[in-house]
This record gives structure tokens, C-alpha cells and sequence, in this order.
């Protein structure tokens, strides 16, 4: 993703009214809409199309790209043409590629008669094959992986389109002696999850990625290691954050559905706790985090009644999926995934919509393994029904596509306000067949980037990085943290669009997640937000990992505070405890707490999480 400094525009207000609740903004728009689902498939799979690296074929719908690339690799004496572009960069990185090429698989395994009935499956198949093909070229020993096309800072100080580029090409690979589990295992996930889509419909090329896949499982479990220990150019821009390697499980589980075969349902259950697979409960699932899809696929196995000898494990996986369910729907006791006052799940402040996308693909999917073994979510907060889980689900798409405080599509090309100066350097320079004159690397930032004129190309389909936490959207293509598309982030709702486009009329109420009183408003200075951020197993116990965000919200800097936290039977940070046992006061080195900062406590333990409020307080 380009590192660019930024600089903000004014956009106009959208009109909008909000209704105050307990706990967080429930949005009310003025005009009920209506989406059309299968055109926003349609869409989101153009945007693969116009991410395309390579020769591109002659009835390609995205007219102002053409062939780039055409050498990629050969100074290496590899063939590495092909394949797909990261975001509004010109670099392949094989680790987010690969995640997204699953992402798009899965969503065929598991939607493939609606994809059939909104007319896309075979373009559905096409992106898919558009990678996987780039895969196996890419995959020139059984040991061996070239795993990137070019250099995110190189590629970063220019702006120009990828017809004309002219910063290196170097090509990277991680083999034997330097290993790299993470993007080998992800790119055998994908290949594996591809070779079930195309089963039906082309069974030598699901073989031939079969045998890629397996290959693949291999090198990335026997040589361990850190993918972007071996390339140091990756780690700037797609780090990989979680030992032990999640995408081993991963690939294996994903091997198991499209094989059958019981040594990789052994191997996921022998390796789940050593791997991370039954000890995590995680609250994102990202082309980093695979922990929660790994857990909600592998629930599958036991919805369909495969588990032969593994239930045991296997049930430790769906609980774990169902930790993660709950907390997007807001019914997980208190340790939920935020949510933006408009009702857009909230992760992370860059490229926030990655989140949104992946999350609501595993509730779509896991919607319809509960309809179809007449099974309800037992959550913490109360027993959820998968049509509840199905709405959930719509009100994220409905937000994306313009349900939403500012009234508009976060996807390109979709409704009639959406974004117009994206951060895409294709999209924002003349195309050849326009402007058949080179566009230098400088010049494009002088006359292409810090222009504000709207996109010359639009960029159907792509989902931009998506609002701030509290709904706010700045078109400007210096505002890259929310307004470049990715791969990672535009592959996981492609199947979900084409999931809803099949389901009939929604007229049911909206999905309301359960309101918790503010403690704001019953007196107390402080709100509270609970979030669990990690978790473990010792001695057959699990412990988590609590942080607690108390926010100044009485209008006065606090000078003295006194909390009582009940139910706390792990070590505490942040507070300092005094005399009664379940007392606790600012700090030694706090001595106040001014009008809207936050004061930040965290503790260990397991269980459920400790309960907090506030004894005494004193104001400035």
C-alpha cells in the first residue's frame, strides 16, 4: 500500500439523521434503499479485471488497461508474467495475492448456484485462474516459490501507469534456505481452495493445482520460517505478525476440502494447539489472521458430519469460530468487535473495509451452515438465528453499497456518489489509447496525483479502504489510508454479493445488537469499552488478555478517581490498588485525567471478564 503524505479536501456534508442510543448511533436514512446485489458482483469482478497484470485478452471489459509487465521475471530466467496488481501500486505481492485468490475460490465452493444464477461464474473463475496460473509458473520446484514482482519503494516514488512503468521489476523467492511458510502455505490454501471451485468444470487443471498445492504444503511445513525474514522487501508492507505460522493449518484444512484425504484432517487436529488453531479467539480475519476462517471452515467438517475420530478438536475450532461470530454481532459479553456510530464493523483505522469484507463473509457462510442443520449461535448475549446472522451480514453490504451517515457507495462505479479521486494510479492518468504519450514517474505526481479533478478511468467495483471510525470519508487520492482498493479487501464479498443477490426481498426489521446501558448516563464520569486483544491456553486453561478504555466523559478533568473491580483474579496494569481489595486509584505518576482522554487498563485472566465502575470521583 503507497506511503504517501497525505492532504485533506473539504467534501460537503451528507444529510443524514442520527438517533442517540445507549450505547453507540443507530443510523436512520431518510429514503430506504434498495441494492442491487448481483450488480455489485458484477462489479467487484471487474475490478479484478482491471487489476490484471500481463497480456490481457482480447474481450476484456476493462478498455482503458492494457498489456504491462511482459517480462516480468525474465531477467531471472522465470517466466513470471501475469498474475495480479496489490492495490493502486504496481507491485505483486505473492502473500496478499494468494489470500485473495482463496478468498475468491471459497466463495465459489460455497456459492457456486448463486454465482450460476446472477450469470458470473465463469467470470468468477477467470479471476480466480488469472492467479492461480501466475501460481504455478511462480512455483518452479517443489521447494521453491518466487513470491514477489517488484519493489514497494521503488514502485512508491513514481505515479505512473503500469503500461509505461519504469521502475524495477526484480523478482524474489524463498526456497529451502530461505523459507518462508507463510505465503507458501497461503499460496498452497489457494491453489488447494481453486482446485475445489474448478473440480466441476475443468478436473486436469483442478489436479494440476492440486498437485502444486500438496507440493507447496510441504516446503512450507518442513522448512519453517518467516517469509519476510527472507524477503526484507515484503516486510514494509505485508509483515507477517503471527508465529506460529496460521496459514499451515490453514492450507491443510484447505486440503482436506478439496481432497477428503484424513492425514490433513489429522494434521490440523494434531497441530491445533502447538499452531494456534484452538488456542486463539481473535477479533479480525485478514490475509495475516487466517485463525478465523481456518476455525469457521473447519466447522464445516463437523456441520457435514466428517470429523470421524477428530469431534473433540474439531469442536474446540467451532468454538473458537463462534467467539468471533458473536463478537460482530455485538452479542459476545462485552468482548465485541467496535463498531463506528453508524454501524460499520471497526478494526483498524487503515484500510478498514479489508475487515468489514472478510468478516462478513464468514457470517454469510456460517449463516448457511447453521440453516441447513436447523442450528441457532449460542452466544453469551443470547441465542442468534442464522437469518439474523444473514441480516447482520446485509447491513454491512448495505453500508458499503450506501446505507450509511454519508449517503454513499464505498465501491466505484456503484450507485451515483461514490468515490472520484481514488488512490489508483491507473485510474487516475489518461489511458494510452486517450493519451498515447509516455507519463514520466514525476510527472505523474505533479499533474495526475495532486490534481483535483475527478478519475479519468473509473475503477468499477473496487472497495476503497472505507470511512473513519466515526464515519467520516475524505475523497482525495493523497488519503490512501482510506481511499486505495486492495486486492485483500475486495476479494472475500464478491461471493457475498452474489449470496444475497439469491436471497429474496429483505422486509424484516434491521439487526439490532444488543444495547448495553452507558455508564456515562447513569452518573459515572467515565465510559467504559472492554476489548479481549489476545489469548492462550495454559494447563488447560484459557486466559485473555483484557483492555479496558475508560474515557473522560463528564465535561471536567477528573483530580481524583477511585474504581472497584469485581471478579479480577489476574495481574492488573494502569491502576494502582489501595487498601481495599477490590479498590484501585489513579496511577502513582497519574495525577489527573482531562475532558475526553482516555485512560487505558489492562489485565490477565480467565474467565469472564472483571466488572468495573466507578466508587468516587473528584473534578477540577
Amino acid at each position: 500500500m503507497a506511503q504517501l503524505m497525505m492532504r485533506k479536501k473539504k467534501t460537503p456534508p451528507a444529510i443524514c439523521l442520527l438517533l442517540v442510543a445507549p450505547s453507540f448511533l443507530l443510523l436512520l436514512l431518510a429514503v430506504d434503499a434498495s441494492f442491487d446485489y448481483a450488480a455489485a458482483f458484477d462489479k467487484s469482478l471487474q475490478f479484478f479485471e482491471a487489476q490484471r497484470s500481463g497480456k490481457l485478452p482480447a474481450d476484456r471489459r476493462v478498455q482503458w488497461r492494457g498489456d504491462s509487465a511482459l517480462t516480468d521475471g525474465f531477467s531471472q530466467g522465470v517466466d513470471l508474467v501475469g498474475g495480479y496488481y496489490d492495490s493502486g501500486d504496481h507491485v505483486k505481492f505473492g502473500f496478499p495475492m494468494a489470500y485473495a485468490v482463496t478468498m475468491l475460490s471459497w466463495g465459489v465452493v460455497e456459492f457456486e448456484k448463486e454465482m450460476i444464477a446472477a450469470n458470473n461464474l465463469r467470470r468468477a473463475l477467470d479471476a480466480i485462474r488469472w492467479g492461480t496460473s501466475y501460481f504455478v509458473k511462480a512455483h518452479t520446484e517443489p521447494n521453491a516459490l518466487w513470491s514477489q514482482v517488484g519493489d514497494g519503494d521503488s514502485d512508491h516514488l513514481c505515479w505512473e501507469r503500469a503500461e509505461d512503468m519504469t521502475t524495477p521489476r526484480t523478482a524474489f523467492r524463498i526456497d529451502a534456505t530461505h523459507p518462508g511458510s507463510e505465503v507458501a502455505g497461503e499460496t498452497a490454501a489457494a491453489l488447494a481452495a481453486a482446485a475445489k471451485a474448478f473440480k466441476p468444470y475443468d478436473s486436469m487443471y483442478s489436479d494440476l493445482l492440486l498437485l502444486h498445492a500438496k507440493q507447496l504444503f510441504s516446503f512450507a511445513d518442513t522448512f519453517r520460517g518467516r517469509y519476510d525474514d527472507s524477503l526484507q522487501s515484503a516486510k514494509k508492507f505485508y509483515p507477517s505478525g503471527l508465529p506460529p505460522p496460521d496459514e499451515l493449518l490453514w492450507a491443510a484444512a484447505w486440503l482436506y476440502e478439496a481432497t477428503g484425504d484424513q492425514r490433513y484432517l489429522q494434521y490440523v487436529s494434531q497441530n491445533a494447539e502447538a499452531l494456534g488453531g484452538t488456542g486463539w479467539a481473535v477479533l479480525e480475519f485478514s490475509w495475516d489472521n487466517k485463525y478465523a476462517g481456518l476455525q469457521v471452515l473447519l466447522s464445516k467438517v463437523l456441520f457435514e458430519g466428517g470429523s470421524a475420530g477428530y469431534a473433540g478438536t474439531l469442536k474446540q475450532y467451532q468454538a473458537k469460530a463462534e467467539f468471533f461470530l458473536c463478537a460482530c454481532l455485538q452479542k459476545n459479553g462485552g468482548h465485541n468487535v467496535k463498531m463506528t456510530p453508524g454501524g460499520l464493523l471497526y478494526v483498524s483505522d487503515w484500510s478498514n473495509m479489508q475487515y468489514v469484507t472478510s468478516s462478513t463473509f464468514l457470517l454469510t457462510v456460517y449463516a448457511d451452515y447453521l440453516a441447513e442443520s436447523r442450528g441457532t449461535l449460542k452466544c453469551p448475549d443470547g441465542e442468534v438465528k442464522p437469518s439474523e446472522i444473514l441480516g447482520f451480514a446485509r447491513s454491512q453490504v448495505d453500508y458499503v453499497l450506501g446505507k450509511n451517515p454519508k449517503a454513499m457507495s464505498y465501491m466505484v462505479g456503484y450507485g451515483s456518489a461514490y468515490p472520484t479521486h481514488v488512490h489508483h494510479r491507473g485510474a487516475s492518468i489518461p489511458s494510452i489509447d486517450a493519451m498515447n504519450a509516455t507519463v514520466g514517474c514525476m510527472d505523474g505526481f505533479d499533474k495526475y496525483y495532486n490534481s483535483r479533478d475527478a478519475d479519468p478511468n473509473v475503477l468499477h467495483g473496487a472497495l476503497v479502504g472505507g470511512p473513519d471510525a466515526n464515519d467520516g470519508f475524505v475523497d482525495d487520492r493523497c488519503n490512501y489510508q482510506h481511499a486505495e482498493p486492495t486486492l485483500v479487501g475486495n476479494a472475500p464479498i464478491c461471493g457475498v454479493f452474489a449470496r444475497l443477490a439469491a436471497e429474496p426481498a429483505d422486509n424484516s426489521p434491521p439487526y439490532a445488537p444488543p444495547q448495553a446501558p452507558s455508564q456515562s448516563e447513569n452518573g459515572s464520569p467515565l465510559e467504559f469499552v472492554h476489548t479481549v486483544t489476545n489469548s492462550w491456553k495454559t494447563n488447560g486453561v484459557d486466559y485473555f488478555r483484557h483492555v479496558v478504555m475508560a474515557k473522560n466523559t463528564c465535561g471536567h478533568a477528573i483530580t481524583y478517581l477511585k474504581l472497584q473491580i469485581k471478579e479480577l483474579s489476574g495481574p492488573i496494569y494502569g491502576v494502582a490498588g489501595t487498601h481495599g481489595n477490590d479498590m484501585y486509584e489513579f496511577p502513582a505518576w497519574m495525577t489527573r485525567l482531562d475532558a475526553g482522554v482516555q485512560l487505558t487498563i489492562v489485565y490477565i485472566q480467565g474467565g469472564p471478564a472483571a466488572k468495573i465502575s466507578v466508587v468516587e470521583y473528584k473534578t477540577a
